[in-house]
């Protein structure tokens, strides 16, 4: 958070998760690591001599979230570069910008960085991604808010709000097959024998990467992805994992830990990760009730999470059954763009809802 010369701030995060044991294990877990590396320690006390400004001798030290200068410093040993501010600036979004601002001055947006009748990117750039293995991991890039007060912070930065990764146990498997049959049926009772359940697509073993921005519009019907499994048994284990990233208002997203919170209720209630992101994203979701009466005027309450999850079902005497695995995503505004690539292969782009 508060960089402005470390030109991958993502892979700084990448780094600081990646030497987490390392920095924790003190001066010998460095020195281990070293070996492993063919480095020396002689470099490595130099380079400490080297430095100056905040005391990072140690490492990030397992913490989760380093501020300004330090975390520059902190890149500066793991070995990211840095650059000089200007290498951020492009003329294109600078243009994009000024446009943005006459608009407001014109009366024919609400703000700089909303309007009803046109699309004014944001530049947000999401990815959640399950590899071979079954590590499930996220990362958010944020093109910022056009016109914020000075000392603002959004929701890209804060851990739980812009994005989310987690892994839980659970006992049975709550949110396969027999589980989304039960609350079918529910829900056509529900509504006097008229099937209402949303749209359920299979997607196992689909993908790798998502990249999402907002539209502004507000459209109906969500697009989704749930995953499907066979009949479980009661003295079955289910590892279950998921990876989130968001775009939008980020103010909106802060209110209400707009990731963790999706997370939180596929854990706890427990739902699928898509019936869960729906229910925060979607149309009609907590971050549009988050809007009150402003939802439509000047983008409060508006975005969109994408999001990958990870199903394995074991036996109780611990051999695997079944693996699921799922892309999600929905969002409450007119569009969001997002891609993905499929079983075979292929790589799927999409803008709107119908397409």
């Amino acid at each position: 958070m508060g960089l402005r010369r470390v030109r991958n701030p993502i892979r700084l995060a990448r780094r600081m998760l990646e030497h987490g044991d390392v920095d924790l294990g003190g001066r010998a877990g460095r020195q281990a690591s070293r070996t492993s590396r063919g480095d020396s320690e002689d470099s490595e006390d130099q380079n400490s001599e080297d430095m100056q400004g905040p005391n990072i001798d140690s490492g990030a030290q397992g913490h989760t979230q380093i501020y300004g200068a330090a975390a520059e410093v902190l890149a500066t040993r793991y070995g990211l570069p840095l650059v000089d501010p200007s290498y951020f600036f492009t003329q294109q979004r600078w243009d994009e910008h000024v446009r943005a601002l006459e608009a407001e001055k014109q009366g024919r947006a609400a703000t700089g960085s909303w309007s009803a009748s046109e699309y004014l990117p944001q530049g947000t750039c999401g990815a959640v991604a399950l590899d071979a293995d079954g590590v499930v991991c996220c990362a958010t890039s944020t093109g910022g808010l056009t016109n914020k007060v000075t000392g603002r912070v959004g929701d890209t930065p804060v851990v739980g709000a812009g994005s989310w990764a987690g892994t839980w146990a659970e006992d049975g498997d709550p949110t396969g097959w027999a589980a989304a049959a039960a609350a079918a049926a529910a829900a056509a009772r529900t509504a006097g024998g008229v099937q209402t359940a949303r749209p359920v697509v299979e997607l196992s073993r689909a993908l790798c990467n998502l990249l999402a921005d907002c539209l502004p519009i507000p459209s109906p019907t969500p697009l989704f992805y749930e995953p499907l499994s066979s009949t479980p048994s009661s003295s079955t284990k289910t590892t279950r994992s998921i990876g989130l990233s968001g775009t939008g208002n980020g103010d909106s997203f802060l209110r209400i830990s707009a990731a963790h919170t999706v997370a939180a209720m596929a854990q706890y209630k427990p739902l699928s990760l898509a019936s869960a992101l729906s229910a925060v994203a979607g149309p009609g979701g907590l971050l549009q009730q988050s809007a009150g009466d402003r939802w439509g005027r000047a983008g409060e309450g508006e975005g969109g999470i994408i999001g990958v999850e990870s199903v394995v079902v074991h036996d109780d005497r611990g051999h695997v059954r079944e693996v699921r695995t799922a892309v999600i995503q929905d969002y409450n505004s007119g569009g969001m763009f997002r891609a993905w690539v499929d079983d075979a292969g292929e790589v799927q782009v999409r803008i709107f809802r119908d397409e």
